[in-house]
């Protein structure tokens, strides 16, 4: 397994998607994934540690594995199967390991709330991975970019949806 970090949050201009880009760890690879658009949000949340009135899903599946007395050890994408990514929770309770699947959205958005490591499979990674030159590209790094234009530009992404746009 690779370690990867979550380097930024976009979205497509030529899809109107939201993306993810995990780089992995000491290396120069970055695995693009596409995501929806509820799931970009909750992890711009998880960024920015913004307190939400209620827990929104991904908060309350960490208080729910918490209060079982379980851990997320790790998130793990692990394949690529039909244009689909797939991953799993790794959840440790009393010692006993349980893997649990989820979409890699979903990892990660819970992955940023518990401090839990982001793993890719070697293969995928080889597969899939791609070398970017983020720092030369339109893209902009999530640290140097401000929190709020973050959320700013996925709000307006919501607002400008449409029910049918998720039929293409």
């Amino acid at each position: 397994m690779v370690e990867v970090i979550l380097r930024a949050v976009r979205v497509d201009v030529g899809t109107s998607t939201p993306l993810l880009l995990l780089e992995e760890v000491g290396g120069e690879r970055v695995l693009p994934i596409f995501i929806g658009a509820p799931e970009a949000t909750s992890i711009a949340y998880a960024l920015q540690k913004l307190e939400t009135p209620r827990p929104m899903s991904h908060d309350l599946l960490g208080h729910v594995i918490s209060a079982l007395g379980a851990k997320v050890f790790s998130v793990e994408i692990t394949e690529l199967r039909d244009n689909t990514f797939y991953a799993n929770l790794r959840l440790v309770r009393e010692g006993t390991e349980v893997e649990v699947s989820a979409r890699p959205s979903d990892a990660v958005a819970l992955a940023l709330r518990v401090g839990a490591p982001i793993l890719v499979n070697d293969d995928l990674m080889a597969a899939e991975g791609r070398v970017i030159d983020l720092e030369d590209s339109e893209e902009t790094d999530v640290d140097e970019r401000s929190e709020s234009d973050l959320v700013a530009e996925l709000r307006e992404f919501l607002d400008k949806i449409r029910p049918e746009d998720f039929n293409r």
